[in-house]
C-alpha cells in the first residue's frame, strides 16, 4: 500500500489529461465561470438604475388602494 502501483499512476495519468488535455479544457471552464460572473456583476449595477423610484410598487393597484391614493 505504501508503494504506488500501476492503478494509481494510471488514475493520476487520467485526472492530468481531463484536466489539460484537449484544446484547453481547464482553460475554457475557466472562461466561462469569468464570463458568469462579469455578468452577474454588471446585472448588479443595472439593478438599480433603470428600476422604479423608492416607494412605488410595481404590482397592480385594487380598487381600494387606488381610492385610498386619491383621499
Amino acid at each position: 500500500m505504501g508503494a504506488m502501483s500501476i492503478w494509481h499512476w494510471a488514475i493520476v495519468i487520467v485526472v492530468v489529461a481531463l484536466l489539460f488535455g484537449g484544446r484547453g479544457k481547464l482553460s475554457g471552464l475557466m472562461g466561462d465561470a469569468a464570463k458568469g460572473i462579469r455578468a452577474f456583476r454588471d446585472g448588479l449595477k443595472d439593478d438599480g438604475k433603470d428600476g422604479p423610484a423608492e416607494g412605488v410598487s410595481s404590482l397592480p393597484r385594487t380598487e381600494a388602494e387606488k381610492d385610498e391614493l386619491k383621499r
